[in-house]
């Protein structure tokens, strides 16, 4: 918003001159968005304790799980709020990556916003039936198939994704790259939904991951230097930096009242939405594969809850009580 009205006035007043650099609209971006959740994190704190909207713990789970009964969750629209602002304001609008990147914050967000109203507001004790959660999650990957197969920046590599640290190696997946996309995004929307319990976990490591993705989308969106690191270049791709640049910096402010002990959590509204940035991110810039190793906690997380319900389920039929 703010590129598009300011540039052209570059012409008059020569400091404008800086909103044509995306490292400077991505630091701006960075620092807005820590700005913002530093604003607003307060008064929405104060909203949601009082309106009594606070966790749900069993009673059978850990002490120190129930010890935070009542604390303040849909922290997530923190996040939300601190990423749609700044990048609204720095990024180019009509890039089709962060038209993208939008959908699929504010997608999940809608969604995930849904299921916490459910369990916090309404009392349904399961929040959103998971097989809506699912429908909306297959949607989106749906939707950002059709248009990568019709985007003329994937033009040659429409079903390819990097081999991490092979040289000059793309895997050709064909047919069955559209149902990868569809399991990226719903996996690691899922599996940071997963992780989402210790304080201060998820939002840590989701900096890191979208601060990391930051620099792979700078580098995939500069012809040279893609070129002389061997990672596949993708006109346009660059603009992504300012939205990552934007999510790390609400990701560290939301830290600031995540970090233990903590004063709220993301809920769904914050895991699901920011867990489907990264997955399209890694879909958009492919580097699927890679996404396993950058955000490979989340992986194990997601790996160790199957196993975990798999486990209980084996017990449960063969003694009749499940064991955890």
């Amino acid at each position: 918003m703010l590129y598009e009205l300011l540039l052209p006035l570059k012409t008059h007043f020569s400091p404008l001159n800086l909103l044509q650099y995306i490292t400077f609209r991505s630091a701006s971006a960075a620092l807005a968005a820590l700005f913002i959740s530093f604003l607003i994190g307060p008064w929405i704190i104060h909203k949601l304790r009082y309106h009594h909207i606070g966790e749900e713990i069993r009673s059978s789970g850990p002490e120190s799980h129930i010890a935070k009964k009542g604390t303040p969750t849909m922290g997530g629209i923190i996040i939300l709020g601190s990423v749609v602002l700044p990048t609204l304001l720095f990024a180019d609008l009509s890039n089709t990556f962060i038209q993208i990147m939008l959908l699929a914050v504010i997608w999940m967000g809608g969604i995930g916003f849904l299921d916490d109203y459910l369990k916090v507001v309404k009392k349904v004790k399961k929040g959103l039936i998971g097989r809506y959660k699912l429908i909306g999650q297959i949607t989106l990957g749906i939707l950002i198939s059709l248009w990568l197969y019709n985007a003329p920046e994937y033009e040659n590599i429409r079903s390819v994704t990097s081999i991490p640290f092979l040289k000059n190696y793309e895997l050709d997946l064909g047919i069955f790259y559209p149902v990868m996309i569809i399991m990226v995004i719903t996996g690691t929307s899922n599996a940071v939904n997963l992780t989402d319990g210790l304080d201060g976990l998820a939002a840590g490591l989701l900096a890191i991951c979208f601060s990391v993705f930051s620099a792979i989308a700078y580098i995939s969106g500069r012809v040279d230097f893609s070129d002389y690191l061997n990672i596949i270049y993708l006109p346009g791709a660059g603009e992504l930096t300012v939205f990552t640049a934007a999510i790390t910096g609400a990701c560290i402010g939301y830290l600031w009242f995540n970090a233990s002990p903590a004063e709220v959590f993301m809920g769904d509204t914050g895991s699901l939405s920011t867990g489907a940035a990264l997955g399209t991110l890694a879909v958009l810039l492919k580097k699927e594969l890679l996404l396993a190793i950058i955000g490979g906690v989340f992986v194990w997380e997601a790996v160790s809850v199957m196993l975990q319900v798999s486990y209980y389920r084996w017990t449960k039929i063969r003694t009749g009580t499940g064991q955890r």
